[in-house]
């Protein structure tokens, strides 16, 4: 069973779970990101989630073709919400210091307005940041064509 699934079911941070387990936080995301945990960490798993600890333990041989794809589907649905994440962390660091170098144009030399090339700069690294993150070319792209067709014939591919 994924770590990363269980934490968010118990609505814990990273953090939480690594101080709940004694673990380390590094340790925590290691075995998010799929790095094989040790006996050791299995164990201390188990016991913050009450259950055994080879539930945890993965168990790729016995999966059928369903859990497979379901599984698959959960990582990619993680990732895209790390990502998210980190866009939105992008976007509010973006934020604060255009705000912060804005305050400090204006107060030392207004006159002399610098500071839109550092918003014009840094915005649009935003912007591609943005455009990786939320996909616009998956509008008109195959998986668009796919649900078209699909829709049209009235029955799935």
């Amino acid at each position: 069973m994924s770590i990363q699934k269980l934490r968010l079911q118990h609505c814990w941070s990273q953090q939480q779970l690594a101080e709940a387990s004694g673990l380390s936080v590094r340790t925590i995301q290691r075995l998010e990101a799929g790095q094989p945990a040790s006996l050791e960490s299995l164990k201390c798993l188990a016991a913050v989630f009450e259950m055994d600890s080879s539930t945890l333990a993965p168990e790729r041989t016995l999966m059928n073709e369903t859990e497979t794809t379901r599984s698959q589907e959960e990582e990619e649905a993680f990732a895209h919400v790390r990502a998210l994440r980190g866009w939105y962390l992008h976007l509010a660091r973006y934020l604060i210091v255009v705000l912060a170098l804005l305050a400090l144009n204006l107060i030392v030399a207004p006159q002399r307005m610098w500071v839109y090339w550092v918003m014009a700069g840094w915005g649009l690294g935003l912007l591609f940041h943005a455009a990786h993150v939320f996909q616009p070319h998956r509008f008109l792209g195959p998986q668009w064509e796919r649900r078209q067709v699909e829709k049209r014939l009235g029955r799935p591919l």
